[in-house]
């Protein structure tokens, strides 16, 4: 406990300190996010933040594996896959690579995390325990793909990515280790916390540096490959982590589906999301990062830990979050908020 204790230490400090490296050196070489049409920031800010989570991240997971508190197979999934993703945001923020090659790598990444972490968990559905063989296995190499993608996507306005990414891995940590004794998945959990949580001292409105997409994919990626990894220890583990992530998932999700109706070209950037579109109505961006972390704090945690004290419930209950989330996502994008 106490040299995991340390490690978590250790990985906070080194994204706090590299946060920091990292934006000087952008600073100085003038690496920076302007703004434009599609923006929603003003004034133009150092990008590639993101590099201090993936290092201090990689080598906090592969301390516990080291100490023995991570199992290989966890950590190589992180490490190796979260490594692939972060290079491939990394080149795509300098350069924008070609849709095509993105995909491929973020398919790779996934199936190798599906193969290492041993497929697809069984699901907690009411009363029974259900298992979808390599179906299920195809639908987790998507769920991670586009776990990865919807946090690229919500990565819009200041702090709502990093706040998401302390809230729900960090929530799903606790709900690990409290109702699974699951230390592995909890130790994971806590690692991209730590990371996201220093990270989130130089992003919080007004954003001193942004994560770019080698942040944001890669804290999408190991979120999502933790949360299977919980699921093989318990059967509604899966569906509470997707009540953690409900907001990110449900505005992400809505967004695609109406602008695919539109017939528009959804790999173009845009700021058709509620949290965009609250962010202008409100004139600013703290307003709606702290609606987000209040509706996760108050909402959505409550709801988490409801599904594994009535497991029974746990499928009902998911379905009633999102369902719920996505009423509201949609009311908001039918009001004024949608023509600000």
């Amino acid at each position: 406990m106490v040299e995991g204790a340390a490690v978590l230490a250790g990985a906070f400090f080194a994204s706090l300190a590299l946060t920091a490296w990292t934006r000087r050196v952008a600073l100085r070489r003038g690496i920076l996010d302007h703004p434009n049409e599609r923006s929603s920031h003003s004034q133009p800010t150092p990008r590639g933040g993101g590099l201090a989570i993936v290092i201090s991240s990689s080598c906090a997971i592969a301390g516990f594996w080291i100490l023995h508190q991570v199992d290989p197979a966890l950590a190589a999934s992180l490490i190796g896959g979260g490594l692939l993703i972060a290079a491939i945001g990394f080149l795509d923020d300098r350069r924008s690579l070609p849709a095509g090659i993105r995909l491929f790598a973020h398919v790779a990444a996934a199936a190798w995390a599906m193969y290492m972490i041993g497929g697809l968990p069984p699901i907690r559905i009411g009363e029974h325990v259900v298992r979808l063989g390599i179906w299920g296995d195809t639908a987790g190499v998507v769920a991670i793909v586009w776990v990865l993608n919807l946090f690229n996507f919500m990565d819009g306005i200041d702090g709502i990515a990093a706040s998401e990414a302390v809230f729900v891995a960090g929530a799903g940590g606790v709900l690990a280790i409290v109702f699974e004794q699951d230390c592995a998945a909890g130790y994971s959990a806590f690692t991209i916390a730590a990371t996201a949580l220093a990270f989130l001292w130089w992003n919080w409105p007004p954003a001193k540096i942004f994560m770019g997409d080698v942040g944001s994919g890669y804290l999408g990626y190991t979120i999502a490959v933790t949360a299977l990894a919980a699921g093989r220890v318990s059967p509604v583990a899966l569906l509470a982590w997707l009540i953690l992530g409900g907001v990110f998932f449900v505005d992400a999700t809505i967004t695609l589906f109406v602008r695919v109706m539109r017939g528009e070209r959804i790999y173009l950037p845009h700021r058709d999301h509620v949290y965009q579109h609250l962010a202008r109505r409100w004139r600013g961006h703290r307003p709606v990062t702290i609606l987000v972390c209040t509706v996760n704090l108050f909402g959505l945690l409550p709801a988490a830990a409801l599904a594994f004290l009535h497991q029974g419930m746990a499928a009902a209950l998911t379905a009633i979050t999102l369902l719920s989330l996505s009423l509201l996502v949609l009311w908001t994008r039918t009001t004024k908020f949608s023509s600000s």
